[in-house]
């Protein structure tokens, strides 16, 4: 008797994807299971055709023989039922399809021996600080392995011992229904073993907490949202596993006089109206100190200068930044009569010279004119 075409066993079609051929396989091996069907000959001789099936066409290269020469081309590898055959349990022959839902088949128990935890700690910088680098101290509350028992969780003289529930596997079998699972023993959670003895100072845990006094060293040019990584500073691992990191987050806090856009530094200064129309010599301040400014003759409030290589050098390297400075004119307040007595001569004078004391001024109020004209 001629053998069916697998992809017919299986109802899909040549194109259908890897998972649905799985969805696939799962419901016709459900419905023709000897366990669902005792003593049916014919369930029984159509669950190994859609075994057979699945696991030809679950595996690329025989899929990829199969496509090409047909039944030929698989015959004399497809043999044995890889899935289970008849001789596995319903769990065995499923433990690949079911395994994300029941936890996994083949009774392996996890690992007791878990790496820490990482943590994080938020470090608060100035500007000054952040620039030039500094090194910090900080205390960081975290587990660590207890002296008592030297992390093993038992009482000092004593050990775990294997679990009874699972005999050490770790997974227990349940029965639910046709379904024989694999499930993590409730007694002993997945490892394995049982402290029945635990060591007074960290109650079986193996870990106890404390609070880490440890130095950081912050390089220069690190900036808000940086992170140092400090190896094995974290949490210790449960079992004698390693530690886990300590990340240091920097966060810059706001300066009273400078601003900070990546390697560049910012800086407002006020001049009297005075300075900015006859020009002067001003000391703005820079990180490195005081420097000398030249401001020239009718600077306009806004106006933006550049003290090259008076910025930051980049953590991660390149050239150093600038410091930029923007002058703002500033109205003179507080007046007393007579000054106020010598701007009204002032602008009486000015007024004289029309657009060329205040172009701007006039140029604006030029265009304002024309546009209600043209309105019109």
């Amino acid at each position: 008797m001629s053998k069916r075409d697998y992809y017919e066993v299986l109802g899909v079609s040549r194109d259908t994807a890897d998972r649905d051929i799985k969805k696939a396989y799962r419901r016709m091996a459900m419905k023709y299971h000897p366990d669902r069907n005792p003593g049916d000959a014919e369930a029984e001789d159509k669950f190994k055709e859609v075994n057979e099936a699945y696991e030809v066409l679950s595996d690329a290269q025989k899929k990829a023989a199969y496509d090409q020469y047909g039944h030929a081309g698989v015959d004399q590898g497809a043999g044995g039922f890889g899935h289970g055959g008849m001789d596995g349990s319903f769990s065995d022959i499923f433990g690949d399809v079911f395994g994300d839902i029941f936890g996994g088949a083949g009774g392996r128990r996890r690992s007791s021996v878990q790496r820490g935890a990482d943590l994080r700690y938020n470090l608060d910088l100035s500007l000054e600080e952040a620039v030039r680098g500094v090194e910090k101290t900080i205390k960081v509350p975290t587990l660590v392995p207890c002296d008592t028992c030297d992390g093993s969780g038992a009482k000092p003289g004593t050990s775990a011992k294997a679990c009874g529930t699972c005999g050490g596997h770790g997974q227990v079998r349940m029965q639910q229904g046709f379904f024989s699972v694999q499930q993590t023993c409730p007694t002993c959670r997945g490892e394995g073993k049982v402290i029945s003895d635990p060591c007074g100072s960290c109650h079986g845990h193996g870990r106890v907490e404390r609070v880490k006094t440890l130095s950081v060293k912050i390089p220069p040019g690190v900036d808000t949202g940086d992170r140092i990584r400090l190896s094995g500073e974290g949490e210790a691992g449960s079992h004698g596993g390693p530690a886990g990191d300590l990340y240091v987050q920097v966060n810059v806090l706001q300066h009273p006089i400078f601003e900070r856009d990546g390697r560049n530094l910012y800086c407002e200064v006020p001049i009297s109206f005075i300075d900015a129309a006859l020009g002067g010599e001003l000391e703005v301040p820079t990180l490195d100190g005081r420097v000398k400014l030249r401001v020239p003759a009718e600077t306009q409030t806004g106006k933006l200068f550049r003290l090259r290589g008076k910025g930051v050098s980049p953590v991660r390297g390149g050239p150093t930044g600038d410091m930029l400075v923007r002058v703002v004119v500033e109205t003179p307040v507080n007046l007393t009569g007579r000054q106020k007595e010598l701007l009204k001569e002032f602008q009486q004078a000015t007024e004289e010279g029309n657009k060329k004391h205040s172009p701007k001024k006039h140029s604006f109020f030029d265009s304002v004119k024309q546009f209600f004209e043209d309105m019109t």
